[in-house]
């Protein structure tokens, strides 16, 4: 059973989308990882939807809004770690280089990264980095070369909510792609067969 750690707004304790996680973390310094945005609720019950039987791990880097620092991150990157993480799922991105070479001395440290392929640390070497294809159902990718995919921006489907109405983007997607990945662990060595039936 793979570990997934997913650093966002933490998650609402008991949401029927997401069951049971095994442990979280808070990287902002608030005390607590309860959901107060509900994006990494959302994030949560993706991956959980695809990857039943993963281990959810929960970092709070995210309170009161979509925004944080590189510090925050970090801290939440070196706490996943030390839980021995399979995978980290990452959406959020930055295009600032100082910020890229510190996080890249935590991919190098091991687990299997997601991320949005646009910014760092998805643009990172070793890194799975993805970008949108809403003509693309949620349990399939598309292949781009080497460690990037395309994967549907659309989390689980909430019933009696069209999908323009229900939340999308890249974060999804990444959310998306890593519980699938999850699912498959352990995976064939070769990226672009990670996905094969």
């Amino acid at each position: 059973m793979p570990k997934v750690a997913i650093l966002d707004s933490g998650v609402h304790l008991g949401h029927p989308h997401v069951g049971a996680v095994a442990g979280g973390f808070d990287a902002t310094g608030v005390g607590d990882w309860q959901d107060r945005i509900g994006h990494g609720t959302a994030v949560a019950g993706a991956i959980r939807s695809l990857a039943p039987e993963a281990e959810l791990l929960v970092v709070k880097i995210f309170e009161g809004g979509l925004r944080t620092n590189i510090d925050i991150i970090l801290r939440g990157v070196e706490w996943a770690l030390d839980q021995n993480v399979d995978i980290v799922n990452l959406s959020l991105g930055t295009a600032n280089a100082d910020h890229a070479e510190r996080l890249g001395e935590w991919v190098a440290k091991g687990s299997l990264w997601v991320s949005a392929a646009s910014t760092y640390p998805g643009m990172l070497a070793g890194v799975v980095g993805v970008e949108i294809d809403a003509s693309l159902d949620r349990d399939r990718v598309r292949h781009l070369g080497g460690t990037r995919f395309a994967a549907s921006p659309y989390p689980r489907e909430i019933p009696g909510v069209s999908r323009e109405r229900n939340l999308q983007g890249v974060s999804f997607a990444v959310a998306n792609v890593t519980g699938l990945i999850a699912a498959r662990m352990p995976m064939n060595r070769d990226p672009g067969r990670w996905f094969e039936n």
